[in-house]
Parts: structure tokens; sequence; C-alpha cells
């Protein structure tokens, strides 16, 4: 048995891999859910001076927040295109050339960003912003298909999971350069909102040395030869017999079968509770609350005597207490299992946030009630990083086998995005309306999501994908007898 210092010495090359796609892609978004918390009142004012440029009159109080809310929203409409071309580019182009255009885009959108103050245009950043969106949702798409499939099986679950912790550092980096001491300031904002161009940059040029994702390569492409190198290369391992016989079984199943369109895994009873456990509990994450919590967080640090002028410092606090609770959860998930760490995640989260309701309501009854709740949103922020934030990146790369695999990040990335537009756009509304009773949505979501992996999803750690798929069609085939048909298993669809 090889020792664990022993196999990180091994697979050194795979880790660096991962490294490099985890600041060019899921780093990308942390980084932008945090970034524009900073230069906020810049932009807004950069936005007056244009429109008054331009018309000779102030900019109206309703246009302005009109215009400011489309900034921030077009970012999830550019990821979710981006989204939607994550089931095409990376089958016709592969993993690697697509993360390569991809980087492309987020340097052009950095160059909107430091023009747009030149030319005076705030159109720019709108364009900028769509364009980043685009980015963040085609690379967080395409770092998790190329981590899990240049994985074995027994590290895919801590690899995979380390999308969560490089949007955690995004977002921790994100809050510390948009502090006034570095680039927080009227003068720098438009270098600010370029930031990205710098881990796009690093995983360009740096992805030009790695190889292909090898299951890509073999099961796709059919190419086992260069398979072989590219697990040899980054495994650094001669004795590759079990996977590639796992590759081999999955690509003998899909023979004669194309890549999986999105009307495919939406209607194939093969991939149905596939589907529904990628979409309900890790697309569906929107819903459990985390970024309410987040915009509840400075009304609650106030009620217990911050100063606003160190509001920002605590915010760092938050960040770095999700960074850490997901690195921890990464080392334990392949002890744990996916199921526990998600479900009971997700149930903790609900009860926290009921007590949570019930403190904001008597917040006004007792003095130390606002030092508790404080205690409550970091206890929520450590259950959300050891449980569903992490594992809603690392479980859809267990769940499709390859021909299903970039349709199904479609979908998944559809629903994610639309519903951080939605939620963007309406949650506002909704706090205006229920106050801290829009908290109860967020418990519903998370008790059913508890419930429904609880009871329902099988476990996934250490198993190959065509031991995962056999224990769902248990699942999807579920009353038509023992014998499934050859012609219904897996990836042959009926419709």
């Amino acid at each position: 048995m090889k020792t664990t210092l022993q196999e990180m010495t091994q697979y050194w090359r795979l880790y660096l891999l991962t490294l490099v796609l985890g600041v060019g892609g899921s780093f990308q978004y942390g980084l932008h859910v945090s970034i524009m918390a900073s230069p906020a009142e810049h932009i807004k004012t950069f936005l007056n001076q244009t429109w008054l440029m331009r018309y000779g009159v102030p900019v109206g109080e309703s246009t302005s927040t009109l215009i400011w809310s489309f900034i921030v929203s077009i970012f999830s409409l550019g990821c979710w295109a981006g989204a939607v071309h994550s089931g095409s580019l990376p089958v016709k182009y592969g993993r690697k050339k697509a993360l390569l255009i991809n980087n492309v885009v987020a340097i052009v959108a950095a160059l909107f960003m430091i023009l747009s103050r030149i030319a005076q245009s705030f159109e720019m950043i709108l364009i900028g912003r769509f364009l980043y969106g685009y980015n963040v949702g085609l690379g967080l798409s395409v770092h998790l298909m190329y981590v899990g499939e240049s994985s074995p099986k027994k590290l895919r679950g801590f690899l995979t999971l380390t999308c969560s912790i490089f949007i955690g550092l995004g977002k921790l980096i994100g809050q510390m350069v948009g502090i006034k001491e570095l680039m927080g300031t009227e003068a720098m904002w438009p270098y600010l909102l370029a930031v990205s161009a710098v881990p796009a940059i690093f995983q360009f040029l740096s992805l030009l040395c790695f190889p292909e994702a090898p299951r890509y390569l073999y099961i796709d492409k059919g190419d086992e030869d260069a398979c072989k190198k590219a697990l040899q290369w980054l495994w650094q391992e001669e004795d590759l017999k079990v996977e590639l016989e796992d590759m081999r079984k999955e690509r003998e199943t899909a023979q004669g079968e194309k890549a999986k369109t999105v009307l495919d895994v939406l209607r194939s009873r093969c991939v149905r509770w596939q589907l529904l456990a990628l979409v309900i509990p890790c697309a569906g994450v929107q819903f459990c609350g985390i970024n309410a919590l987040y915009f509840y967080a400075f009304d609650i640090f106030r009620e217990s005597g911050v100063e606003e002028d160190k509001m920002h410092y605590l915010s760092l606090g938050i960040g770095g207490t999700e960074l850490i609770t997901v690195t921890i959860c990464a080392f334990v998930i392949d002890r744990a299992g996916r199921k526990k760490l998600m479900g009971f995640g997700y149930l903790l989260m609900g009860v926290i946030m009921s007590v949570l309701i019930v403190m904001l309501t008597i917040k006004d009854l007792y003095t130390w009630v606002p030092y508790f709740n404080i205690a409550l949103i970091f206890s929520i922020i450590c259950v959300y990083g050891l449980g569903p934030s992490g594992v809603s990146m690392c479980l859809p790369a267990d769940l499709f086998l390859q021909a299903w695999r970039p349709s199904a990040y479609v979908v998944s990335g559809t629903v994610n995005w639309l519903s951080l537009f939605v939620i963007g756009m309406l949650f506002p509304y909704i706090v205006e309306g229920l106050g801290q009773f829009c908290f109860l949505i967020f418990v519903a979501y998370c008790i059913f999501s508890a419930a429904f992996m609880l009871y329902f999803i099988p476990e996934t750690k250490g198993k190959t994908m065509v031991e995962i798929t056999e224990d769902f069609n248990k699942l999807n085939f579920k009353g038509r007898g023992t014998e499934i048909e050859k012609g219904d298993f897996v990836l042959a669809t009926k419709f």
C-alpha cells in the first residue's frame, strides 16, 4: 500500500493540472461574485457623469437603479449562454481547446472594462460583464469535466471538490483586492474590474503544457494510445489496466452512440434519477439561501454595532470561513461520502435558518440577540461549506457517463444560472414583502433537498462510472423487473 506522501508525489502533475484548471475556472466565478460590491458607488458615479455628458441632465434615480441592476444581472445571462455552449464546444474541440478559447473571452472582457472609462461608455461595462459571465458559465462546466475525466476514482471526489475551494478562494481574493487600500478607489475601479484577465492569461499559458482529458481521448475520440500516454504523464503510473478496462466498457456500451443532446437528457428514462439528483440538490443550490444570508449579514452586523467602515473587513471573515470549511470538506468527502455530507448539510442549514428566523423576529427584545445572530450566520456558512457547497460541485461529475455528461452540464448550468438571475431580480422585492420570513422559502428547499438526498440517492464514493449507473438503474427501471433490457442499459435510449 502506498502512503499518502507517496501518492502526493506520484500525482503531483495531476494536482498541478487541478490548480491550473481551478485558477482559470471556478476561481473566476468566486471573484465576480464578490468583486462588484466594492466599486459599486464609483460605477454609479461614472454612469451619472456619462449620462450628464451625453444628455445634459443627471440620470434619474429609477433609470440609474435599472441600469445598475442590469449591470449586475447580465452576468447571470452570460453564464447561462456559456453553460449552453458547454454542451457543444468541449465535444467538438475537446476540453483543453474549449478552455483556451474561453480564456480569450475573459481577456477581451477585461479590455472592455479598462477602455470603458476612456470611451465614456457604460455600455462597454455591460458587454464586459456579459462576456465575463460567458467565461464563467463555460469555464465552470468544462473545469468539472476536465478534472473529473483526468482523475482516478480514489481521488475524483477530492479533486472535483477543489472547484468549490477555488470559488471560495475567488470570493476571498475579490473582497481583498476590493478594499480601499488596494484597488477599491475611484481611480482604480476599471482595473479592478479587469483583474480577471490575470487568471485567464495564467491558465492560457499553463494549459499548453498539459494533455487533453484522458477519458475524452479514449471514449470520445477512440484514441487509446493518446489516452494511455496522458494517464502515464499525469499519474506517473504504468499499470493502468483497471482504468483502461473501465473506459473500454464504457466505450463499448456507447458504441455507435453519438453524444447525447439536452433533449435526450430531459426525455430519457435511463438517466431520469441522475437528472433529478443533478437539478434538485446540486443545480438548485441557489435556493438554499446562502446569497440571501450574505445580503442579511450586513444588516445584522449593523444591529450589533459594527461600524460601517469596518463592515468590509468583517465580510472577509465570512469569505475566509467558507473557504476553510470547503477545504475541510475536500479532505473528508471520500471518507464520509457525498450523500451524508450533502443530505445532513441541507438538514442542518434548514434547522439553523429556522432558528435565525425566530431570532430576527425577537431581535429588539434582548441585547444579546444580534450577537447570537452573527454566530448563527457563521454556523450556516460553516455547514454550507462542509456539505452543499462542495458536494454540489463534486456529485455531478459522478452521475453521468461520457456521452451524457456535456448535455447534463448544460441542463445543470441553465438551472443554476437562471436561478441566480431570478433570485437577483426578485429577492429585493421578496425581502420588502416578507422581511426575515423570506428565509422560510429557503428552509423549505433545504429540508426537501435533505430528504431527497438521504432517502433516494445512492452513494457514489469509491465507485466507477459504470457501477454508479447500475445503482441508478435500480431507480430508473424500478417496477420493470430485475432484468433490464440491454437496449435500455446506460446509454441506449428508448423513447
